[in-house]
């Protein structure tokens, strides 16, 4: 088999893998599925869960779309004209609880008919409050993965994850970062084999991960306090989502499925006019913590 066609089939195995596990530990919710056809050439499964117990909106796509690439994405890119193809996996789930955290994965395998071909992606953590434990904890499962691979690669990683997901007009990062990476080829003295057993590595950690702060965090009792402050950190992932995230940009640029593509945005959001918390306050210590930069395991 090409690489294309097994990263194709693991990402489809993936998202069998974790939409199963998360009905299972959710117990209310269940995926519903819409596969869709692109005109200009492929198509994906769109998988939806709405009004869980712990989740209340998540999203786990796959997708394998091919055919001219669009001026837009040649230009982006710095690339030369030539047929792609694009298959990947991409997840976000919005929890009920306000202590417990978004998360958000993205894995991808982009090839173009002239030779050129990556994986790209990454794994990142949005908490609406900022637990140091759970900021630990998060940040050595992603340094494991990266160490199984490369000594150099969580610094290097967590760095551009810290510089991508930062809202520049708020002067703030979207959430305590994690890992991002994009066009691993041949260029990091690693196969592209051995690269997709990174990528494979990172998808396959994302459960025993987040699981644990999902249910942890779920369990902890809330008012409409938290519930306010949850949609307000909402609205800092919407801006993000719809102003600089790139996947946003690539899947409308490409004529993907609207849908699956904005699946991403919560449910509820809102946007207080220059709303400041209170001094001393945990949405005050939270708004504190989100910078570049923070060593979480120092």
């Amino acid at each position: 088999m090409t690489v294309k066609d097994q990263a194709e089939a693991w990402f489809k195995e993936l998202q069998d893998k974790i939409t199963s596990e998360l009905e299972a530990i959710d117990g209310k919710g269940r995926f519903i599925e819409d596969s869709w056809t692109r005109n200009e050439g492929g198509g994906g499964r769109s998988r939806a869960l709405t009004e869980g117990r712990l989740i209340e909106k998540g999203g786990v796509n796959f997708s394998a779309v091919h055919g001219k690439t669009p001026e837009k994405i040649l230009k982006a890119l710095n690339l030369s004209q030539a047929d792609f193809y694009a298959t990947g996996i991409s997840l976000v789930l919005h929890p009920q609880n306000p202590w417990a955290p978004i998360i958000h994965m993205n894995l991808r395998y982009f090839e173009m008919s002239n030779g050129v071909h990556w994986f790209g992606g990454g794994i990142d953590l949005t908490p609406h409050y900022i637990k140091r434990d759970d900021a630990v904890f998060f940040h050595q499962q992603l340094k494991n993965v990266c160490d199984n691979h490369n000594p150099i690669w969580y610094k290097e990683f967590k760095k551009w994850a810290d510089d991508y997901f930062y809202i520049d007009h708020r002067n703030e990062t979207r959430g305590i970062g994690g890992i991002f990476f994009d066009r691993l080829s041949g260029s990091h003295e690693k196969s592209i084999d051995q690269i997709f057993d990174f990528v494979k590595e990172t998808g396959n950690t994302f459960l025993p991960t987040y699981i644990p702060l999902l249910t942890k965090n779920s369990a902890i009792t809330f008012g409409n306090k938290e519930k306010e402050w949850q949609y307000l950190r909402r609205g800092r992932y919407v801006e993000f989502n719809l102003v600089y995230d790139k996947g946003t940009k690539f899947g409308l640029d490409t004529n993907g499925r609207t849908e699956s593509i904005l699946m991403s945005l919560p449910p509820l959001a809102s946007w207080k006019y220059n709303f400041q918390p209170e001094k001393g306050s945990e949405e005050s210590k939270t708004t504190d913590w989100l910078k570049k930069n923070i060593d979480w395991l120092a």
